[in-house]
């Protein structure tokens, strides 16, 4: 019940956010988001064994935020300053033996929370922008509660039992037909809402087999960031990456699907 009450809640807030609020707000919420992921993706790497400085790195991780909404065409130029910053900062800051682990930790950490979710507000930029992250946000919430469901239903092969025993390929496949049903839902929505001159998705300015073909690389997407965020915990001793959001875990328990998926569909919209 926590679980489903934190969706509800949030749910309709981020699709205001997504279709009226301003850029600059957009980025604000995206940055904020992705610091609270950096602060526990820090302590996961504490667990492991590194000290890296959390501050420098929230702030390295800010500025890639406010040097995109300023630079949008420096994000790689941004990136590569902050990373070495970061290695100059950490070669200095702490004994010497642990400068490999925190260097490391700092550099991946800006990649891993900062780099994939700028796609979004990268995304919500583009021309048809709000229906790219609204369809992002519904392929990946359907394919999350489709699996959960088959999988405790009908789920009996282990899908990667080193990483999350939970997780079994009937899930998988059921995770892979929510999201595509929920595209085929978008379509119908996008029509009613075209008939009413409301707000407008532009699925119809693609043929329907490449929303189709988006689906399911971005759902595999998505499933492979929520094992590849399992494997960090489990490599740190954990079940969930914190206890902010009741019902989710962390932060980074609830965006480990996006991380993966938000740059997988910027980098097919870029190709196409």
């Amino acid at each position: 019940m926590k679980r489903v009450l934190t969706a509800l809640v949030l749910a309709p807030l981020v699709l205001v956010l997504v279709f009226f609020g301003p850029r600059l707000l957009v980025m604000l919420v995206v940055a904020l988001v992705a610091l609270l992921a950096g602060w526990e993706f820090m302590a996961l790497t504490e667990r492991c064994g590194a000290r890296p400085p959390r501050i420098a790195f929230l702030v390295a991780l800010a500025a890639l935020f406010l040097g995109n909404y300023q630079w949008p065409d420096q994000t790689l130029v941004l990136l590569g300053i902050l990373s070495l910053g970061l290695f100059v900062y950490c070669t200095f800051a702490g004994p010497v033996e642990r400068v490999m682990m925190d260097a490391t930790s700092c550099v991946f950490g800006l990649i891993y929370v900062g780099l994939t979710l700028l796609a979004i507000p990268l995304l919500r930029e583009q021309p048809n922008g709000p229906t790219l992250v609204v369809f992002l946000l519904f392929v990946v919430w359907s394919g999350d509660i489709a699996a959960l469901y088959v999988g405790r239903a009908w789920g009996r092969r282990k899908l990667a039992p080193s990483l999350s025993p939970n997780k079994t390929w009937e899930g998988s496949i059921g995770s892979i037909a929510g999201s595509l049903a929920v595209t085929g839902l978008l379509f119908a929505v996008a029509a009613g809402l075209a008939r009413w001159d409301l707000v407008r998705l532009s699925f119809a300015d693609e043929v329907w087999w490449w929303w189709l073909i988006l689906a399911v690389v971005v759902n595999v997407a998505a499933q492979v960031g929520d094992l590849a965020e399992s494997a960090l915990k489990r490599s740190a001793g954990v079940k969930d990456s914190g206890t902010l959001l009741p019902g989710h875990g962390g932060v980074l328990d609830r965006i480990d699907a996006l991380l993966l998926a938000a740059p997988v569909l910027w980098y097919a919209q870029v190709i196409r």
